[in-house]
């Protein structure tokens, strides 16, 4: 069933969730979660990207609220840094991003989200098809990702053939590895194409698009029968420069260390260059914005207690959300003969620039 064949939702009921990417901050992401689901939300499609895509995959494969809580404060997310030791220090850095193009594998995620989707039956993604025809609601899942080789904005499992495999083929756990590849810090993911011979380098959706909150908008003249909420993870005074909230580069070092860390912050500065954005669509009134108190997005050695405040932002923040939200005011005021085709725009602006969308 399309979100325009649905009945509105005042106070819970159907609601489509669109979860923002952001590493190890996505932690607030599982805890707004836990609230909506409390308030009687029921999510009938999810997206995300990079972190968002790993809440997103896990809530379509059935984890409740309480199940995921419990995955996110038993996980070790230092498990995560599997390195290729080709030489160790410094230099083994450097080695890593030059020859892998990542300092990690990702092989330790990829059997990691695995594992907890195998648990729950969900292997492809024909585990997750419904009975709608359209490709926005045919897979109650979609996950962004960034194909750096076509330079392009992925959404799967709709634009998989693209890498020369069927949607229903394609695996659940793959794609959201895909998605989750933080430049520098992940290795890319490389997928043949056998009817191309083309080789596809697949990273961080973020890279395009962090937070796809368009992905479920009907077409003009559609009137949604459920909401989308989108969980978007931003400081607590994002009015302050960017700069302020990136990592501190260390002073000095040159080489391969030096090389490491000059491209770490500018994947930071791209990545954080999305909480911007945002101050740009304050009154979008569909959005849940969570502060991340500060967690840095690859802050893989979060204490406990860090984590349990970001998680409990996630919480405070969707019930402020809920006290003033009201869908039909929400129609009234934004989709009455409005749309939004954010993807559209995105392509635009790529061509116009002569990257080529394709």
């Amino acid at each position: 069933m399309s979100a325009s064949d649905g009945v509105a939702a005042a106070n819970g009921g159907p609601v489509d969730l669109v979860f923002e990417g952001g590493g190890v901050k996505g932690i607030g992401l599982a805890g707004a979660f836990e609230l909506l689901e409390e308030r009687g939300y029921h999510p009938q499609n999810v997206a995300g990207t990079s972190a968002g895509a790993i809440n997103a995959a896990l809530v379509a494969a059935g984890y409740t609220s309480k199940e995921l809580r419990d995955i996110v404060f038993s996980l070790d997310y230092r498990k995560f840094e599997d390195r290729r030791w080709y030489v160790k220090g410094h230099v083994g850095l450097g080695i890593n991003v030059l020859r892998e193009q990542g300092l990690y594998r990702g092989d330790e995620f990829y059997r990691w989200i695995k594992e907890r989707l195998d648990a729950k039956k969900i292997y492809t993604f024909a585990d997750l098809t419904t009975d709608d025809e359209d490709p926005r609601w045919s897979s109650k899942l979609q996950v962004i990702v960034s194909d750096v080789t076509a330079r392009r904005l992925l959404i799967l499992p709709r634009d998989s053939k693209q890498l020369g495999i069927d949607p229903n083929e394609l695996e659940v756990a793959l794609a959201v590895r895909m998605s989750m590849s933080i430049p520098i810090f992940f290795e890319p993911v490389r997928v043949q194409n056998k009817d191309t011979n083309r080789e596809h380098l697949l990273v961080d959706g973020g890279m395009l698009s962090n937070f796809p909150i368009w992905l479920f908008d009907c077409d003009t003249g559609e009137l949604p029968g459920w909401p989308t909420f989108g969980l978007l993870l931003v400081e607590p005074s994002p009015k302050h420069p960017v700069t302020e909230r990136l990592p501190k580069p260390t002073r000095g070092p040159r080489g391969t260390r030096g090389i490491v860390d000059l491209l770490s912050a500018m994947v930071h500065t791209m990545l954080e260059a999305h909480d911007r954005m945002y101050l740009e669509q304050e009154s979008f009134a569909r959005t849940v914005s969570i502060p991340t108190l500060g967690v840095g997005t690859t802050e893989f050695d979060l204490p406990k207690a860090r984590a349990e405040a970001l998680y409990q932002s996630g919480r405070d923040a969707a019930a402020k959300f809920l006290k003033t939200w009201d869908f039909d005011a929400y129609v009234a005021e934004f989709r009455q003969g409005k749309s939004h085709h954010r993807r559209d725009q995105l392509a635009q602006q790529l061509q116009k620039e002569g990257v080529g969308a394709g």
